[in-house]
């Protein structure tokens, strides 16, 4: 695996690849990798010729209260696993290289940045989508993997890649679980064992919210309720939001149906941890 620190060498070589027909697939991730990010670079060697991985721990995506300074870091291992799964690029930027000291161009997707994880987040969403926009103007990939984990993340980069016209095609891959049920995240590591069994609430509550519309209930309110009840019993757990949603829009539903997203976002200690399924 061929590790690029610079734009124009990353582009230089992405480009070369492309000149030579060769099918182009990119796997963001801001690193500490885990089997979720990994199974991108999976999915992503089976479609495509070329793949290349990208670690930047993002700051513009971090508000000035939240865990950039002690975002895990552990870039040997990354680079280790990323070999073992035969990534054949990495990108991995420093932010002077990503950011010029007077940039003041962003990208934002007006109407989704601002829900779920938006809403808790306040220019969260817009830190995103303008280091996708750049990363993706430099690698130029044909095909982009995103995990389903993320999933507003996932909607509102369909959205930009719409509208901007970009000639990527975006692949949301299923969230990948710990045996017992819990959503793999780099913030797992922020978990000491009594806050990692307390965090289960949160897969337990979706299942719940499923379980219920399974039986035949279809009444969001009643379904959120379902759920929060379920969160409010786990006293080591602080609900952000329990909501049903369109999977594409993320407006509020009234009554769920068939691919209806549910997603969940909790504090346990001060980790925020996020998760989501779609109902049958």
């Amino acid at each position: 695996m061929k590790i690029h620190t610079t734009i124009n060498s990353l582009r230089a070589e992405s480009r070369a690849a492309r000149v030579a027909g060769k099918r182009i697939g990119f796997v963001p991730t801001m690193g500490a990798l885990h089997d979720g990010h990994l199974s991108l670079i999976r999915a992503a060697k089976s479609r495509c010729d070329l793949v290349v991985a990208s670690i930047f721990v993002n700051p513009t995506q971090f508000g000035p209260n939240e865990d950039l300074a002690k975002y895990p870091r552990t870039f040997e291992r990354d680079c280790q696993l990323l070999e073992k799964e035969n990534a054949d690029l990495l990108f991995a930027p420093t932010v002077e290289e990503m950011y010029p000291q007077d940039a003041v161009t962003w990208v934002t997707v007006e109407g989704l940045s601002e829900k779920l994880d938006g809403k808790s987040r306040p220019g969260h969403f817009r830190g995103v989508t303008t280091v996708v926009a750049k990363l993706f103007h430099i690698v130029e990939p044909d095909i982009a993997f995103f995990g389903q984990k993320d999933a507003a993340q996932v909607a509102i980069i369909r959205r930009m890649v719409r509208d901007m016209k970009f000639p990527v095609e975006i692949v949301a891959c299923p969230i990948v679980r710990e045996p017992d049920g819990l959503a793999m995240s780099s913030r797992n590591a922020y978990l000491d064992s009594s806050q990692r069994k307390a965090a289960l609430v949160l897969s337990r509550a979706l299942w719940e919210v499923e379980r219920k519309y399974k039986s035949g209930e279809r009444d969001t309110n009643t379904l959120i309720e379902r759920g929060k009840q379920l969160i409010a019993k786990e006293p080591a757990a602080r609900l952000d939001y329990l909501e049903l949603v369109n999977a594409d829009t993320l407006d509020p539903v009234a009554q769920a149906t068939p691919g209806t997203m549910v997603a969940v976002a909790a504090y346990v200690g001060n980790t925020r941890l996020i998760d989501n399924l779609l109902l049958p």
